[in-house]
């Protein structure tokens, strides 16, 4: 796997703390700091998400990604399925994710809360590379509802 991330604010343009990525698979995203009122010269301009929201939106497509996949594969009537993720990080650096809660919310016809807990598990235990990362630094927590549509 590979990716290149590039600066756009080098020399002969304006200051900033924007970047581009390209992934190895072809595509690209912008990603921004946050502004800083101090000294604007080191601050972003909140024109994209901070590297930092893309990791832990990485890891909630992991794991949702793990969760349709093993509802589906189980034969399971699954129509949709969110995850909400909120996260708290260190007061000092490196400031790492110190706890995530993942909450999912599955559709689907007559799905058994007990598949999904299982799905949910299997995820975080076996699969989902993402969040067993993020689990060396962050305790993981997970909730889940299931909405019959």
């Amino acid at each position: 796997m590979e990716c290149t991330v590039n600066w756009t604010g080098g020399l002969g343009t304006r200051s900033g703390m924007g970047f581009v990525a390209e992934t190895g698979s072809g595509h690209t995203l912008m990603m921004d700091g946050a502004p800083d009122a101090a000294k604007p010269e080191l601050g972003g301009q909140n024109l994209a998400p901070r590297p930092l929201e893309l990791l832990l939106a990485g890891a909630g497509g992991c794991t949702a990604y793990d969760v349709v996949l093993i509802l589906k594969r189980g034969r399971h009537a699954v129509a949709g399925c969110t995850v909400k993720l909120s996260a708290e990080r260190a007061d000092t650096d490196p400031k790492v994710f110190t706890r995530i809660n993942m909450h999912f919310t599955v559709t689907g016809k007559a799905v058994p809360a007990a598949a999904v807990e299982r799905a949910i598990a299997m995820s975080h235990d076996k699969y989902c590379s993402a969040s067993i990362m993020l689990g060396k630094t962050a305790q993981i927590s997970t909730s889940f509802e299931v909405l019959e549509v």
